[in-house]
Parts: C-alpha cells; sequence; structure tokens
C-alpha cells in the first residue's frame, strides 16, 4: 500500500530519467530487506566504531526495529530503501532512514526527505533525527535545514523545525 500524497518524481543523473518515488506501508516480510539494508550501510561505521560482533548487531537490529513505524521507499515500483519514524505530539524523529549505496546519490533521499519534511510542517511539527558523527548524511541533513542541537560521545542529534531555513543543494 502507497500512502496518499507520497508520489514524487525525481531525475535520475544517468541518462536524466524520471523515476516515481514512494513509501509505503511496511509489513512483517520486509524486515529481512530492512535489516540487510541496515546491516550493508551501517557496518562499517559500526565496525570502525566498536567492532562488529553479528550476535549483537543482530539484537540490536531487532531491539529498534517496529514494522509499525516503518515505511519502504519505492523507485518505479522497486524497494530501494526503508525508513522508520516516531510520531510526538510536537516532533517526528527519524529514526531510522536508508537507501541501497548503488542507489544513493540519485535524488531519491532528497525527495524522501522533501515529504517528510512537507509532512510535518503541515502538522506544525519539528523533526528530529540522531546521525552517527562519522556519517557523511550530517551534511546532507544540514543541507536541508536541520541544525544539531546537541552531542553525546558517538551522534549528533538533529532538528528542524516546521518552516525552518533550507539551504540549496
Amino acid at each position: 500500500m502507497t500512502l496518499p500524497g507520497t508520489f514524487q518524481k525525481c531525475k535520475i543523473p544517468e541518462g536524466q530519467r524520471t523515476v516515481k518515488i514512494a513509501l509505503r506501508t511496511a509489513c512483517s516480510e520486509d524486515s529481512v530487506f530492512a535489516r540487510d539494508l541496515y546491516f550493508e550501510t551501517m557496518r562499517g561505521m559500526i565496525e570502525r566504531l566498536f567492532g562488529w560482533d553479528q550476535a549483537r548487531e543482530e539484537r540490536n537490529f531487532a531491539g529498534f526495529f517496529k514494522v509499525d513505524e516503518v515505511r519502504i521507499i519505492t523507485a518505479d515500483n522497486q524497494d530501494v530503501g526503508w525508513i522508520q519514524e516516531q510520531v510526538e505530539n510536537r516532533t517526528i524523529n527519524l529514526g531510522s532512514f536508508y537507501v541501497m549505496p548503488a542507489m544513493q546519490e540519485r535524488g531519491i533521499g532528497t525527495k524522501v526527505l522533501d515529504i517528510l519534511l512537507a509532512r510535518a510542517a503541515d502538522q506544525s511539527k519539528a523533526m528530529t533525527l540522531a546521525v552517527v558523527k562519522i556519517n557523511p548524511a550530517r551534511y546532507f541533513y544540514e543541507k536541508r535545514g536541520f541544525r544539531i542541537t546537541h552531542e553525546d560521545q558517538h551522534k549528533f542529534y538533529m532538528r528542524a523545525d516546521p518552516g525552518g531555513p533550507r539551504l540549496d543543494n
């Protein structure tokens, strides 16, 4: 199922082909896709910070992945990523945001974040997230209006207020 208002078209640099981007409700079968993509995208950073322990990472993923908070990112009806959000009274926390490495730098993440920020603004809610300090995604978020509110040993905590400033790509 695709949620209303979640379709966007974006230009893919290679060949300038228009791609339909959508978010669909996740189901329990999507957990394997989400787990594999999480491990693929985060393994290098986790290894660098903590070392890789497969059993620990399986437990960590099982502890934070909640299918009712997840939506799958599709590009032309193919699964290419996933997000996980926790909706509060005044904020929407973007707990997870992953796009397949082969599909990154094609405008997909930007379009998805635009959808999420527009929805948050429509609800007069701020968006919050945490990003690992060594993750270059920090700059992606800063370009889209997120600012660092605080930090701990490993993460920056960021916030974008509704209608807040955005920088161009």
